[in-house]
């Protein structure tokens, strides 16, 4: 009986031991778990946890780089988006990235990485080995227009279409009166306006507006006109499209040319000195310098023209050679029809010479005398 109870005491003592032990392995064993836990999660620090979307695009477990190239991609396709603009009859394609849209991708990817700071690392593993999604979406953050403005400016100076003032002018040997057209500009407010509406709403065309340039000068606002026709020697006085003077005038005898085309006044003189052009030749028996005065070639007043060889409009003191074919080129006038034009036309008026010198006159002719008959006046 004694060593019966003895063996007892013996079995009793022991358990604690084997208690110890087995408690020791466990610990050891869920250590061991935990640390190889802890190193596991660890090693997948650098990768999205499973169930992480980014603009609907699934990065679970992605590297930082792989999930910016997944999503890169993905918004590519809304950057490249193409718009259609017509505007007045023309049409442009222009992509969301051409017109300044931009993604941040990087930003939205490092909120991807930083959902795992929310979970403990015991979580974090949980999820990971289990596959078992935190189903959370990160938003995509995508805006920006700075390339509207560049883009309108551009546009708009491609569509411009010039007004057309009104003009009398020259085509094909004709007077031609020209009303005169509205042009075209882009409403360049409202069309960036109309832009940026399509890239944050998603469209894939838009319709923009002009409006219409008048023109600056109509026939109402057109001034003075100048038309000198050489078949008859006037010389009409347009204020606008109306004739509001004419006068008789000489031109460029046989051998000489008043220069037919469109030309300008350039300057105005009030008894103008003149000076001799052709020392050498006709000129040669009269002085090199005449100044102004009564005796002066070009008489009380000058209007000096844009045509070739030295033309002018201006007065002379015999008034016998007006209406004939007898200067050198130049445009005659009585002294005093010469001061009242000179007062109604300013610096930058028109001149108009047309028509040409009846064939078969001679010096000294009128228009309606080409054959050499009546040449006094």
């Amino acid at each position: 009986m004694a060593r019966g109870r003895h063996e007892s005491r013996a079995a009793r003592s022991r358990w604690p031991l084997i208690v110890g032990l087995l408690s020791g392995v466990m610990v050891v064993a869920l250590g061991g778990v935990a640390y190889a836990a802890f190193r596991y999660d660890r090693s997948m620090e650098g990768r999205i946890l499973p169930g992480i979307r980014v603009a609907g695009v699934d990065v679970s477990g992605m590297t930082r780089q792989e999930a910016i190239s997944s999503v890169r991609a993905s918004s590519d396709l809304e950057l490249d988006r193409e718009i259609s603009v017509r505007v007045n009859g023309e049409r442009f394609t222009v992509t969301a990235r051409e017109l300044g849209r931009r993604a941040w991708v990087e930003a939205a990817v490092d909120r991807a990485m930083k959902v795992s700071r929310e979970f403990g690392w015991l979580e974090r593993t949980w999820h990971r080995l289990r596959e078992e999604p935190i189903r959370r979406d990160i938003e995509l953050r995508v805006g920006g227009n700075g390339g509207v403005a560049r883009f309108v400016s551009r546009t708009a100076r491609e569509v411009f279409v010039e007004p057309t003032d009104a003009e009398i002018h020259l085509r094909n040997g004709r007077l031609v009166f020209g009303e005169g057209e509205a042009g075209a500009a882009l409403d360049v407010k409202r069309a960036e306006e109309l832009l940026a509406a399509a890239l944050a709403g998603g469209s894939s065309s838009v319709r923009l507006s002009v409006h219409d340039v008048e023109p600056k000068v109509t026939p109402a606002t057109l001034g003075p006109t100048i038309v000198v026709h050489l078949d008859t020697n006037t010389l009409d006085l347009y204020d606008g499209f109306r004739v509001t003077k004419t006068w008789d005038v000489a031109t460029a005898k046989p051998g000489w040319i008043t220069p037919a085309g469109e030309w300008t006044i350039y300057r105005k003189a009030v008894n103008p000195t003149w000076y001799n052009p052709a020392l050498d030749s006709w000129g040669a028996g009269l002085p090199a310098v005449v100044p102004g005065g009564p005796g002066n070639p070009m008489g009380t007043r000058a209007l000096y023209i844009t045509a070739p060889g030295l033309i002018r409009i201006h007065g002379n003191g015999q008034t016998d050679t007006v209406g004939r074919y007898v200067s050198h080129g130049c445009i005659r006038m009585i002294n005093e029809q010469i001061e009242e034009l000179y007062e109604l036309v300013p610096v930058g008026t028109k001149v108009i010479i047309m028509g040409s010198r009846p064939p078969g006159v001679a010096e000294g002719d009128f228009p309606d005398t080409p054959d050499g008959s009546d040449t006094t006046a």
